[in-house]
Formats: C-alpha cells, sequence, structure tokens
C-alpha cells in the first residue's frame, strides 16, 4: 500500500515544476522559511500533517539556487522525491550525491545528513517523513560545499 500511496504522489509530482522561474507547481509555493536550519532561499508548504490514519508528514520544499539545510538526522527516517533541478544530498563520511529530478532518496533512520540545492541550480522535492525527531546539528561549510562538482 505504502508504494502505490509513494508511487501515486510521485506521478502527479513529476508533472509539477519548481515555482522559481518556472511553470507553477501543481501545490502552493508556500511559506519562506526563516533561516534557522539552513542557509539561502528555501520555501516550504505542509501537504499532509501525520495523524492517526497515516502516521506521515508530507512536505513540498523549494530551494533556490544555493539554499541547503544543516546537518541533521530523523529518528524515524525520511523520503525524498525530487520532483525538479538539481540538488545535493550527503550522509556523513560518504561523498556527496548529486540529484536530479525523478530520483528517491532514502533518509535512513538516525543516519546524519544535508540535501540542498547546487550553487547554481535550484531542487524541488516532496519529504515524506514519518512521525518522529528531527535533530538538527552544525551547518554545512559554504568552502566545502562550494568546492563540490
Amino acid at each position: 500500500m505504502k508504494k502505490i500511496i509513494y508511487c501515486t504522489i510521485f506521478a502527479l509530482l513529476s508533472i509539477a515544476t519548481s515555482a522559481l522561474g518556472q511553470e507553477q507547481s501543481i501545490f502552493p509555493l508556500g511559506e519562506k522559511a526563516k533561516n534557522v536550519n539552513h542557509t539561502g532561499d528555501v520555501w516550504l508548504s505542509e501537504l499532509n500533517q501525520a495523524d492517526s490514519s497515516v502516521n506521515s508528514q508530507v512536505s513540498l520544499a523549494v530551494f533556490a539556487p544555493n539554499a541547503k539545510l544543516n546537518w541533521h538526522r530523523h529518528s524515524a527516517g525520511q523520503i525524498l522525491l525530487i520532483t525538479e533541478g538539481v540538488g545535493y544530498y550527503q550522509e556523513k563520511g560518504k561523498p556527496v550525491q548529486i540529484v536530479r529530478k525523478g530520483d528517491v532518496v532514502k533518509c535512513l533512520p538516525d543516519v546524519e545528513h544535508w540535501h540542498g540545492s547546487t550553487p547554481t541550480t535550484g531542487v524541488t522535492y516532496i519529504a515524506i517523513s514519518p512521525k518522529s525527531k528531527t535533530t538538527w546539528l552544525a551547518p554545512v561549510h559554504e568552502e566545502e560545499y562550494q568546492k563540490i562538482k
């Protein structure tokens, strides 16, 4: 059942595009997030709150170029469905992965990681997060981020 839900969400979102200089997304852009646990411009739109029926929050995240989250971890993990653009995903101690429209990223429980756009390209994704705790950590070092190729 979960696979059907994820595939349906992904299929619907594959026709959506980022609201940054492109066609309007099928979902609202959301609120510009305060720069508390990230750098750059990020917009968030909560599409579904976790509740007693479905224990997952679903959010749309739109990152302008040169925006990235701090290092963090999710106690129950998270799935990212990349719907537009090009971005980065990195787990602590591993090389940076380049993610593109159509990619699915599994952020495993309690694995320290960060994700965001590239310095020149925005990225949009749907985040599916079981109700859990997110622990925010240090910012990504700007010098290391700018050196990613």
